[in-house]
Order: C-alpha cells, then structure tokens, then sequence
C-alpha cells in the first residue's frame, strides 16, 4: 500500500467518525427538551433533588460547587435556592429554572417552592411543563402505618398538576436513607399514593424511592435498595413523552403583537404581520379565518416562523401572519378558523342552518378555580380577567362547590378560602372563543387578577 493511499484511507476514516460525531451532536441538540418541576410539601428536598441532578451529570462548575460548600459540607438546594431571602429563611421562594442535559435529552427543571403562601409560584411553573415530580417526605409520615395519610400540600400539588394537564406525574419518595425500614416504609408511602391518584383520577407515571441527599436513585440506580429495582428517576425522566400540542384542532391563534408595513407599497395583500403563538391548529396560507371579536373575515397570504421564513406553523410555535387584505386587528384579537358553511338548504326553507364557528364565542362560563389571592373570591365581586392577550372584566357569579383536598368531596360554599380549589360561574363583559380546558390548553384558562392590587388572584380552567 502506497503512502499516498495510506492517506487517503486515514482521512476518509477521520471523515467518516467527524460525520458520525456530528450526527450524533446533531441528535443531542435536536432532542426535545423536557420542561419538568419539582413539587410537593415544604422541605421535602426538592432544591436538594435537583442540586443532586445537575451535580452527578456534572452540569455544575467548579467554582459553582465551591459556593455552596461550607466546612467541607456541600449545600445542594443553594444551587437552585439564589435569593438572599431563600439562603436566610432555608425555603424556596420563587420558581427557579435550571437546565443540564445527557446524552440523550436535553432538561428545563422548574424548582416550584412548597409554602402555601407561594402556591401561585407552583402553578405558573406548571402551566408550561410537561412533567412534574412531586416529592414525598417519608420522615415527615407514619411509614409503618399502611393507612397513613399524605400531607395536604402534597396532595394540592398533586391535584394541580392534574388539573393544568401536566402530561406526566412521577412520585419521589425522598429520605427513606433517614428511617428504619426503607423498604416498609416505600411500601407504605406507595400504598398512599396509589389510593390518593385512584380517588382523585390522577394518572402517575411511576414511584421512586431516593435519597436527594447520597444520590440513591436519582442519576444513578441503586438495584434492591428499598426493595425497588426499576430505574433510577434520571433514566424515568428520560423515557418521558413531551405534551402533546393541540394540533388535530381548528386553528386559534391570539394576537400579541402587530408589525407594521404602512410604507409597503405592495396592496396585493396586507401590510401589517400579527406576531404571536399559535395556539391550536396549524397556520398555513389560503386558510380562511375570522378576527375576532370583530367577527370580520379574510384569508391567510404569509406565514412566518420565528426566523421570518415562510411555511406552515403547528400548535406550540410562534407565527407571523399576513392577510390577504386590510382588517382592523389589534393586541388581544384572535384569529381563528373560519365558520363552516352551512349545509345546502331548500329554496322553500327559511330555517336554513348558519355556518357553525369553529371556536364559539361565550360570556357565561363555568371553570375550576384554583385561588391564590389572600382575599376570598367571593360571589359578585368583579375581577380582570387574562385570556390569551385579552383583557376583559369578570363577576363571579356563584361558587358551585369547593373540593375538600382530604376527602376529594363536592363541599358546598359560599366562596373560595386562599389555596382553595373549586368550581365558579363566572361572568364576562364580553364574548371570548372559548374551550374546554381539556381540549385545548389556551382557549380554556383564564388568569384572574384583583382590580385594586393588581396582584394574581386565581388561575380558572374552563369546563
């Protein structure tokens, strides 16, 4: 063999593992990102759970590492625990967002604090996520009680997650290292949990017992440690599907910013772009939609993703949308899918059907309202009320019931307590497109906000 094909082999091999090498990067960064949080009563370990995940996938620096450590003691939850407030009090206030990845996923945690006080915190995180892990503290129970009963806010947690269509619910069983039995213990806890989901017709992907603290089953399997041998929660959360967008729906698309073009000098369509994200369907030209609450119609000429190419545009990605022609369209407006044409009717029959709206427009709706303001929703005061972009006034008409977290029973009320969860007439000032909360995410929540203080006061997910 000559040097010169020597060569040529060599540099076709180093050609061959480069592109191999790419590919495989390639896969890495087009993974789809996991969006979880970790969720539960107060100090159960959750900021420590998620210092164990980024330390053992070597996702923290030196120098990061240094910071927490005090007298030879690693700190992990002041990995994620950055306020003042947080290192003083030794509590997780405000959400804190992280990211490390593994060969296979790429991961955004949301570290969702457990005080009631800081419920609405929890529920921001997990409105955008796709997985929750709800830690349970087994020092905190009667593990050798098989009919213990779990803490509230565990429960309420759970409960949200449920309620926001969290897509999978994983339990941690955190510090069974710190009782007698591990084993009896996760039985225990586990035999709870199973009977909690069972009444509450939640789904739960798995139970894990861990220990935040050595790293049992967090990254790393610890076969037959608790009398459990399946995946450590790392591998779990790997396996995890991503929230299903609401593709297979008619389009609904909310406007939240509008381009303008006023210099153009092309009227062949017009020039303004509606920016947003489409919230159900898919966006593609010669679509016809209706602007509302105007009820005007026009069709689509140009759509744009993020980066201003044009194509189409799913469920869960942001669109800039052109119609064909000039339409008053402002913040707040919707783009939907246009009424269905009526079927053929008779020249005799004067009650023709109209065309049916693809998103129907209501003022009278019905939500479960999970109530986060420290002053009670109470029947007949009025509130402001964000669907989509759109600001519009709300009255609570009538609290129908209030979920008792204990028992899971319809209790009668005559208002909603803070961290209350239960059912609410409320009424709008104007008609909005909307949707079950269980078809389509967008167009079936509502955030409601006090008129005086401005402050969030209830999250409302539409019946």
């Amino acid at each position: 063999m000559t040097t010169a094909s020597i060569a040529a082999d060599t540099a076709v091999a180093d050609s061959t593992a480069t592109q191999a090498s790419q590919a495989t990067q390639q896969t890495a960064a087009n993974a789809s990102a996991l969006r979880f949080i970790t969720c539960g009563s107060v100090d159960d370990g959750k900021s420590t759970l998620i210092g164990r995940l980024l330390v053992d996938t070597r996702a923290v620096l030196q120098d990061q590492l240094a910071g927490v450590t005090k007298s030879g003691e690693t700190d992990l939850a002041l990995l994620t625990d950055g306020l003042s407030a947080e290192r003083e009090q030794g509590i997780t206030i405000d959400v804190a967002y992280r990211y490390f990845a593994t060969e296979s996923r790429k991961f955004i945690i949301g570290d969702a604090p457990g005080h009631e006080q800081y419920t609405r915190n929890m529920v921001t995180a997990a409105s955008s996520a796709d997985a929750a892990v709800v830690l349970v503290d087994a020092t905190k129970l009667d593990w050798k009680n098989p009919q213990l009963t779990l803490l509230p806010q565990t429960r309420r947690h759970s409960l949200l997650a449920h309620l926001l269509r969290v897509h999978s619910l994983v339990f941690a069983v955190n510090k069974l290292d710190a009782v007698e039995d591990p084993q009896q213990a996760f039985v225990h806890i586990r035999g709870a949990l199973e009977r909690f989901t069972a009444e509450a017709g939640i789904a739960s992907a798995a139970t894990v017992p861990v220990s935040a603290l050595k790293g049992f089953n967090v990254v790393n399997a610890e076969p037959g440690w608790a009398g459990y041998a399946g995946p450590s929660l790392l591998q779990l959360l790997e396996q995890l599907p991503n929230t299903p967008t609401d593709t297979g729906l008619a389009l609904a698309f909310p406007v939240q910013w509008v381009e303008k073009f006023s210099s153009s000098a092309d009227t062949s369509q017009g020039r303004r772009v509606f920016w947003g994200r489409v919230a159900a369907g898919r966006a593609h030209v010669g679509d016809a939609v209706q602007i509302l609450p105007s009820g005007q119609q026009a069709v689509i000429a140009q759509v744009l993703d993020h980066a201003r190419v044009p194509g189409s545009i799913d469920a869960g990605l942001s669109a800039g949308i052109t119609l064909d022609r000039e339409v008053d369209v402002s913040r707040g407006d919707w783009l939907v899918a246009a009424p269905a044409a009526a079927a053929a009717a008779a020249d005799d029959d004067f009650d023709a059907p109209q065309a049916q709206p693809a998103w129907p427009s209501k003022r009278e709706l019905t939500a479960t309202v999970a109530w986060m303001d420290e002053q009670p929703l109470v029947p007949g005061r009025t509130y402001l009320a964000l669907h989509g972009h759109r600001w519009i006034k709300a009255k609570a008409r009538r609290v129908v019931h209030r979920l008792n977290i204990h028992t899971l029973a319809q209790e009668e009320a005559t208002q909603l307590e803070p961290n209350a969860i239960g059912r609410v007439e409320l009424l709008l000032q104007e008609s909005i497109p909307a949707a079950p909360f269980a078809q389509a995410r967008q167009l079936g929540a509502l955030i409601l906000v006090d008129t005086a203080s401005h402050a969030t006061a209830g999250a409302a997910l539409l019946d």
